[in-house]
């Protein structure tokens, strides 16, 4: 079945790569995007450039704190799924300053929820974030895992997800939120360590970790989540789901990874922890599984490999 879908943060990393699939499959693709100055607002329009190569799509260009906005982007594009994806992201960026990710991530996402239901639209799949787990008291974490989010960013996040909880409870509309596990691949956010080590092995340069090195992570490439979230346009309950490969790497690990396959000169030193970090994420994406049969196929070697050969051919990036 093909739809007018609204993807919000459309020109970011995620939202791009989800444009694109979605333009492939046939469906009208809305983008609604405020060009955030958050990193390179330039590494935004080639997103958009991307996206036009697989098909013509609506571009605009405004901010979901603007519900006036929202309603004509909807009414008049007959939106009826929307992929919410507009966000400030940024874990140290909310410590610097949490009030903007609250206004983002918490209100922006009031806003598309209560102009969604005024326009009865069908579904909105929320994207949410590991980070909402925080405090670790087991591993891998399950949906179950309690919430204590270390960082201003994760409490948004947190507070995003009871809102979609609550509008669906209250007013019956499908609500799916996705909880990523540290996403990775080709146009993915410059700010990040995988980019970083990747750009600075490249060009032979030392590579700042910060703290010990062995906190690690849950990287999950970008093609796996766009199938996920493809999967849900038709299928799947209302509820929330992990998308995480399930398995963990540590920062040393992973900078030993990327300086092999650079092939490079590289060498590492340690600077002290930041704040608001979260110790390790590992994914159990088991309901997910069990629901829609989605099961990740890039594992972080080959996945690393895939992006450190897209630097090689897009230094810029």
């Amino acid at each position: 079945m093909k739809h007018d879908v609204l993807v919000t943060g459309g020109a970011g990393f995620i939202g791009s790569h989800l444009a694109c699939q979605l333009l492939h499959e046939g469906h009208s693709v809305t983008v609604l995007d405020n060009l955030d100055p958050f990193y390179d607002v330039r590494l935004k329009e080639r997103n958009l450039k991307v996206i036009g190569e697989h098909g013509d799509f609506r571009l605009i260009r405004g901010d979901i704190l603007n519900r006036k906005l929202l309603e004509g982007v909807i009414r008049d594009n007959n939106i009826d799924i929307i992929y919410h994806n507009a966000a400030q992201a940024g874990v140290m960026f909310s410590v610097a300053d949490p009030c903007k990710p609250n206004r983002t991530n918490v209100e922006g996402t009031l806003n598309i929820l209560v102009t969604a239901k005024d326009n009865e639209v069908k579904k909105i799949i929320n994207a949410s974030s590991s980070s909402v787990y925080g405090k670790v008291e087991y591993l891998p974490f399950d949906e179950e895992h309690p919430r204590c989010p270390l960082s201003p960013y994760g409490v948004s996040k947190m507070a995003a997800e009871d809102y979609c909880r609550v509008f669906h409870n209250i007013f019956e509309v499908e609500l799916v939120s996705l909880r990523y596990f540290t996403v990775y691949g080709p146009r993915m956010r410059p700010d990040l360590a995988i980019s970083i080590f990747t750009h600075r092995a490249l060009r032979n340069e030392k590579i700042e970790i910060f703290g010990t090195g062995e906190n690690s992570r849950d990287f999950t490439y970008i093609d796996d989540i766009v199938k996920a979230n493809t999967m849900f346009m038709d299928r799947g309950r209302s509820g929330i789901y992990n998308i995480g490969f399930g398995s963990g790497t540590s920062i040393n690990e992973l900078s030993e990874k990327i300086i092999g396959l650079a092939n490079s000169t590289s060498t590492t030193y340690h600077s002290s922890s930041q704040l608001g970090d979260v110790e390790h994420t590992l994914a159990s994406a088991d309901l997910l599984k069990k629901e829609l049969g989605w099961h990740p196929t890039t594992s972080i070697d080959e996945g690393l490999g895939k992006y450190v050969d897209y630097v090689r051919s897009n230094p810029d990036y």
